[in-house]
């Protein structure tokens, strides 16, 4: 029965899903499509789901649990705690575990408003999802014999790679950027037992790869897939006590499956510390709502590079380690009985040092034995607010972020920045108001609203700046919804980077369908362009984009230009690959 609603709720939200994540075209465009055809093409698809079925119809549960999680988090942020920690977690446990669904949701379709908040994060989930369902599916395949397998893994993460634009980084991130940010801590503190929750979650997917590379012959890995279930059931057997203290690493968990294939196992514990961040960026009140999608996006951004918060893989390890395996629900094969005893309280914190990993000391809860007891002096009563790594490890283009710890004045640069911007986002939206009478191209319409809609916001932002420093605002009377569409090459924003001439603007008002397609793709990137050149202009100048709100729009601005550029081009070239057809 619930199975069958839940496949209600999504057939009657499908249309609405589709239309969202097309709003993300032409690079997310794809992911309105079957899930299959994300698959790289293979003889090995699908084994897993074949031969372990019980199993991979969990994977289909824990997806709606994340989506569910997130979309009530974003739609219901003064909702009881009681919402998530008792009824959706009693329906999760009681209900749709027990009777998962039997082909994998589009999450789309459940998390309506959180996608349409931050699409570039759930594209990357989903991505990162793919890689782990054509791993398990090749550790299943008992026609490939261990090279062949170790060869088709080392090809999966390469295709996975091969999108930069979603893939979480190879690179191993310390702790300190899931849990010593200014929002960091929230979800686990006001949800323990959702928390723990999707720390279960977390285990499972990771420790299912543990008995696939142990078991010798198909019956005991068979043996130790249903071992291993029969764990993730035993620990939600008394909530929140029973579940993770800790976010399961695979070095812990799936040490064999860490030895064997380095880098799908830092990929898969980035991916997971990602969804804590989320979570928390979602639950702390402290991150105005206004500010969410910006976080998102920054964490985001983190979690592609090779850069940000990084540590070497022997730290990793080490890191991993220490934080044991026993606070993580143990290891996912040849464990005893009974659960294994935390060595450290629910919802202990620890700090890690950065270059070796070895733990250092506790930020919140305490030991209660083992090694982790020595490190007892170091306990905090309560929270201490993390340490700012901000400036270390969050420059953006060689621009260190603000100290937020002295009070800054905004610049000339500033101002001139925001007063400039707001004439060049009416640019875009002038050029945008012209899709819907000119052609027919269903991805170039999506786009062109989720181009007014951004662009729409960020005025707003940016006219709110102005207005609480008190300066100056550019008019705004003249235009549709109270924006100035100034026409390019007249008026007070001439010699903008990127802005559009007066030739260009009415050759793009003249053309229509295919033409009309092409034209705007050029000039909207050349847009763009000019945007980011705007804000790289910014953050040279002394001084200037050091106000937190400020550095945090144009980071956001800056961001979200680069992804629309991206999708722009894809669309281009599959304009220009339709013409040679």
């Amino acid at each position: 029965m619930m199975t069958d609603m839940i496949s209600r709720h999504a057939r009657r939200l499908a249309c609405a899903a589709g239309a969202l994540l097309a709003l993300a075209a032409p690079a997310e465009a794809q992911w309105s499509t079957t899930y299959e055809q994300f698959y790289l093409q293979a003889s090995h698809n699908w084994q897993f789901r074949s031969s372990y079925q019980a199993a991979d119809r969990l994977f289909n549960a824990f997806d709606y649990g994340h989506a569910i999680l997130y979309e009530i988090l974003w739609r219901f942020p003064n909702a009881p705690a009681s919402r998530l920690e008792e009824t959706e977690y009693d329906r999760l446990t009681t209900q749709i575990l027990v009777k998962p669904p039997r082909i994998p949701l589009e999450e789309a379709a459940i998390e309506i408003r959180y996608a349409q908040l931050a699409p570039e994060a759930k594209v990357m989930f989903d991505w990162a999802h793919i890689l782990h369902r054509q791993i398990y599916d090749v550790l299943a395949d008992e026609r490939m014999d261990q090279p062949a397998k170790d060869a088709e893994i080392a090809k999966l993460v390469r295709y996975y790679k091969s999108r930069p634009d979603l893939a979480f980084s190879s690179k191993p991130k310390s702790m300190a950027l899931m849990q010593e940010q200014p929002y960091s801590l929230a979800f686990r503190l006001k949800y323990p037992k959702f928390n723990g929750l999707i720390w279960g979650y977390h285990w499972l997917q990771m420790g299912l790869y543990e008995p696939l590379l142990v078991g010798r012959t198909v019956q005991e890995k068979q043996a130790g897939i249903r071992a291993t279930v029969a764990r993730f059931w035993q620990m939600l057997s008394d909530a929140p006590r029973t579940l993770p203290y800790q976010m399961p690493m695979t070095v812990a968990i799936a040490p064999k499956f860490a030895e064997k294939y380095p880098e799908a196992s830092i990929i898969f514990d980035n991916l997971h510390s990602m969804h804590d961040v989320v979570s928390d960026i979602l639950t702390n009140p402290s991150v105005p709502r206004h500010r969410k999608r910006a976080e998102i996006l920054l964490a985001g951004q983190r979690y592609r590079d090779d850069t940000s918060f990084v540590m070497t893989e022997a730290a990793w390890r080490t890191m991993s380690l220490h934080m044991g395996a026993e606070n993580m629900g143990g290891l996912a094969v040849g464990f005893l009985p009974t659960l294994p005893t935390p060595s450290v309280t629910k919802g202990a914190v620890m700090q890690h040092d950065p270059v070796t990993g070895a733990m250092t000391k506790f930020l919140f809860g305490n030991a209660v034995s083992g090694d982790h007891a020595a490190h007892g002096a170091d306990v905090h009563a309560g929270h201490t607010p993390p340490p700012d790594t901000s400036k270390a490890q969050a420059g953006h283009a060689g621009h260190v972020a603000p100290d937020t710890s002295k009070p800054v004045r905004h610049t000339s640069a500033d101002v001139a920045f925001m007063q400039g911007m707001i004439g060049h986002h009416a640019q875009a939206l002038q050029m945008a108001g012209l899709v819907a009478s000119r052609t027919q191209n269903p991805a170039l319409r999506l786009l062109a609203e989720r181009i007014d809609v951004s662009q729409r916001d960020e005025i707003a932002a940016m006219i709110r700046w102005l207005t609480d420093r008190g300066l100056p605002v550019p008019d705004t009377s003249a235009a549709p919804g109270g924006h100035a569409m100034h026409h390019a090459g007249g008026g007070q924003h001439d010699g903008m980077p990127g802005m559009l001439s007066p030739v260009q603007m009415d050759s793009l008002t003249a053309a229509r369908d295919a033409l009309f397609d092409r034209l705007f793709l050029q000039y909207m990137i050349q847009h763009h362009e000019g945007a980011l050149t705007m804000v790289a202009t910014l953050l040279k100048s002394p001084g200037a984009a050091k106000e937190t709100l400020t550095y945090q729009f144009v980071t956001e601005v800056d961001v979200d230009q680069r992804a629309e550029i991206r999708r722009m081009q894809t669309l281009l070239a599959s304009l220009s690959d339709t013409r040679r057809r």
